[in-house]
């Protein structure tokens, strides 16, 4: 057989094998679909139950979230509603609808588009509370959580998470002891929006003082922590018109 006719029949063998490899790790990516969609879910609710409190925390430095056997039957006794934001335009939504932030900030570039504002609301021990998503930039990618808090925007909660901050250092935001720190403080001074700010030289570590909008810094991480302040101020603050229909 020619030169040719074998460098043809090894190509023709190439593009057959591309196609098949190629429709094999569609049909597996299409069948992963709902796998990945249920995880993306459990997730979100086992982040929601941390911010409100309702977790498998025993020792005081534990970070740990309900079981997916359970979290989707608590997540649904707690949560009561998720609200859909858009300007004065107010609508409940299914709990299981997840709304993507980043692609919402990525819209609002458009100034012709209200950016869409997801709220959980929920009942625990008898007090109506407020979850409210954030996402902002760390020092090396994205930093995310969720915030708990009631109708006078004070914190009962929060759960952070991060994409790619160093160990030991930026990373800490998803430990207890900074997580903890949050609990107390509110958005607000004097009824006016202020935000949190994660302070260097706070002088504060067991955040004794919640009345300084403020939490101390984690040692060695001054851009994850500004990279903090600056999620909670510009995301929070977008909430702010509608917590003040609650307290008219």
């Amino acid at each position: 057989m020619a030169n040719t006719d074998k460098n043809s029949y090894t190509i023709i063998f190439a593009i057959i094998m591309v196609v098949v490899v190629g429709g094999i790790l569609a049909s597996l990516a299409s069948g992963l679909k709902p796998l990945v969609k249920a995880n993306e879910k459990y997730e979100k609710q086992q982040n929601v139950l941390y911010a409100l409190g309702v977790n498998d925390n025993e020792g005081p430095g534990d970070v740990k979230f309900l079981g997916t056997d359970v979290v989707e039957d608590k997540f649904k006794s707690i949560v009561k509603k998720q609200l859909l934001i858009k300007g004065s335009d107010i609508k409940e939504i299914a709990l299981d609808t997840l709304v993507d932030i980043k692609k919402e900030e990525t819209k609002a570039k458009d100034p012709n588009y209200e950016r869409a504002l997801p709220l959980y609301v929920a009942e625990k021990d008898g007090k109506e509370l407020f979850v409210i998503p954030v996402r902002g930039k760390g020092l090396w990618d994205a930093i995310w959580g969720y915030v708990a808090v009631d109708k006078s925007m004070t914190i009962t909660g929060v759960y952070f998470d991060h994409k790619g901050e160093t160990p030991g250092l930026g990373a800490e935001i998803k430990q207890r002891y900074f997580m903890d720190d949050f609990t107390g403080e509110s958005f607000l001074d004097g009824g006016a929006f202020k935000g949190i700010t994660v302070a260097k030289g706070n002088n504060d570590p067991k955040n004794t003082d919640t009345s300084d909008n403020e939490v101390d810094a984690l040692a060695g991480a001054t851009i994850t922590g500004d990279g903090v302040t600056a999620m909670l101020k510009k995301d929070v603050r977008m909430y702010v018109p509608y917590f003040k229909t609650l307290n008219n």
